[in-house]
């Protein structure tokens, strides 16, 4: 669940087999549990539960699992989990933030340790590497628009008007519009996220995702082989883990 390259992860995410689906299925409960406990179980008034909603849909999570973990929640009987964040150093001094929930903090801490040790890398101590990145959201916004079930057979989808859509994002709170190939990348100010992507979704624009990013001032270029393959393990293990939410790392040109 790298911070960056977003479009090439969610398509890599597609790919996945039901097994590593469900794990995904898992992190994004935990993060609903959490949210639950800290804003409550009514998405209305939740804003952080409203956006965790739309990204486990997104991720095709069914409806029954998100119903079933938001009465476990509200009924206080989710694992008791907090949010812990780990920084440090992958492979070439490449900084690693690594954000988690977990009912079990010995258990994750020492998992963590081990997958950067393994890898030539270094668990660093808090503030050591995050000073380098900025928060920020990120909405993924779809080229094309997806006709609807009731539309006749044979609809073709409807392209997303870049240039309407930049000025309606930068009017409700936007900072930035980028566009490529295959979508548009918005940037917006943590505490807009949630607005900014409520307010597209309502002009009927189709979101792919919408999540809290971490933004590097600097980036690493690594050229020894050796560095690439363990850089590549260290977030593969890091991905697999069940208590880990995301990944930030400057690894430019990661895979």
């Amino acid at each position: 669940m790298s911070g960056h390259s977003k479009w090439k992860n969610i398509m890599h995410k597609k790919e996945k087999t039901d097994a590593q689906r469900a794990k995904i299925f898992t992190k994004i409960g935990k993060e609903i549990t959490i949210a639950v406990r800290e804003g409550g179980a009514d998405p209305e008034s939740n804003g952080k539960l409203r956006d965790l909603i739309a990204k486990a849909k997104a991720n095709n999570v069914p409806n029954d699992n998100i119903e079933r973990t938001l009465k476990k929640a509200a009924g206080g009987d989710g694992a008791d989990y907090e949010e812990v964040t780990y920084e440090g150093y992958g492979p070439a001094g490449v900084a690693v933030v690594v954000k988690v929930a977990t009912d079990n903090r010995n258990r994750t801490s020492g998992d963590i340790r081990h997958y950067f040790d393994k890898y030539n890398g270094n668990l660093g101590t808090t503030g050591c590497v995050s000073y380098m990145f900025s928060e920020r959201g990120v909405i993924i916004v779809a080229r094309e628009i997806e006709p609807d079930a009731k539309a006749p057979r044979g609809t073709k989808p409807k392209p997303v008007d870049e240039d309407t859509l930049m000025e309606d994002a930068l009017e409700v709170g936007a900072t930035d519009f980028v566009a490529d190939e295959e979508c548009f990348e918005i940037s917006t100010e943590v505490n807009d996220l949630t607005f900014v992507r409520e307010s597209l979704e309502a002009k009927g624009y189709p979101i792919i995702s919408a999540d809290e990013d971490m933004v590097p001032s600097s980036y690493v270029t690594l050229t020894d082989e050796g560095d690439i393959k363990n850089m590549n393990l260290l977030l593969e293990m890091l991905d697999d883990n069940d208590d880990v939410s995301s990944v930030f790392h400057n690894w430019e040109g990661a895979e």
